[in-house]
């Protein structure tokens, strides 16, 4: 199989600041946006428009939509959990949106105090009012692999949200490892049923390296099921508060240096990328889990 072009999508302004501690202040997050515009990304999640008493690191997202400069032909998407997000988001000239659910019941519940079922329809008058306004629209689907309080989530319990999902007509799908279990092997499970389901240029993976099995998971998805869609957070900021011992995503850097050493095609700057990990650790005062944040290249 030949290997596609690679997409990446940056997480860490959103996914990993909501979950950095202390919130970064907001010139730190315009700053790191700004960083990572400049290493070529072509599309970063840069906020979510939630409830600021449930997730006070993202209350800044309106201000820090109005104040990065933005660059031609970079995506800045923004989280939503239902049509008050959209409508901000909106006003903030988000270019996509990002709507989301997950695998396992006791996880949704934990999560965001609903199940599946009632996630979906907090969000499904999102999806069609977000593309009436010309905004493509992904969906998460987290504990895709592992739940902290499930345990393994059969593949076929991903196929059904999927479909599901499907129904609301959502451009794409992050199928996220959110507790970083997932193996080489658990991949291949789920992908040898997904992609039955759905084609592979509509899926992006979302992997957390607590184990340490990130990168060969991407690389084992990109070279044998011609996955060509990641999420990535620069630094490996990030983690779950409702998934105990989950470390962060898969930092951008370690991801783009893996894809390029294989002979893939990232289009990303990766010392750029260290660059910018750089000022979000001075930032937030503090280390950043990145392998490639201690090296120099």
């Amino acid at each position: 199989m030949s290997r596609p072009a690679l997409r990446l999508v940056e997480v860490g302004p959103r996914d990993g600041l909501q979950t950095a501690g202390a919130a970064a202040p907001t010139d730190a997050k315009v700053a790191f946006v700004d960083a990572l515009s400049r290493a070529g990304l072509k599309e970063i999640e840069a906020g979510a428009f939630v409830s600021p008493k449930a997730v006070p690191e993202m209350a800044d997202s309106a201000e820090v939509f109005a104040r990065i400069a933005r660059r031609p032909g970079v995506i800045y998407s923004a989280l939503v959990p239902n049509e008050k997000g959209l409508e901000m988001a909106l006003a903030s000239k988000a270019g996509k949106i990002s709507v989301f659910t997950a695998a396992s019941e006791t996880f949704n519940k934990k999560n965001i105090n609903a199940t599946i079922a009632e996630s979906i329809a907090r969000f499904a008058p999102v999806v069609p009012a977000a593309q009436k306004k010309g905004l493509p629209v992904r969906a998460y689907v987290s504990t895709a692999f592992f739940c902290p309080y499930e345990g393994r989530i059969k593949p076929e319990s991903v196929v059904d949200v999927v479909r599901r999902l499907d129904e609301l007509s959502v451009d794409e799908l992050s199928i996220g490892d959110t507790i970083g279990r997932a193996s080489p092997d658990d991949v291949r499970r789920l992908l040898d049923v997904l992609l039955k389901a759905v084609p592979a240029p509509r899926i992006f993976l979302h992997f957390h390296d607590t184990y340490g099995m990130a990168v060969a998971n991407a690389l084992a998805a990109w070279s044998e099921y011609g996955i060509s869609g990641y999420d990535a957070s620069t630094g490996g900021v990030g983690g779950c508060p409702y998934a105990p011992g989950a470390s962060g995503n898969v930092a951008t850097e370690d991801l783009v240096f893996a894809f390029e050493a294989s002979g893939g095609k990232t289009g990303v700057d990766v010392k750029a990328l260290q660059a910018a990990a750089s000022g979000l650790s001075a930032a937030l005062g503090r280390p950043l889990p990145s392998r490639l944040s201690r090296i120099r290249l």
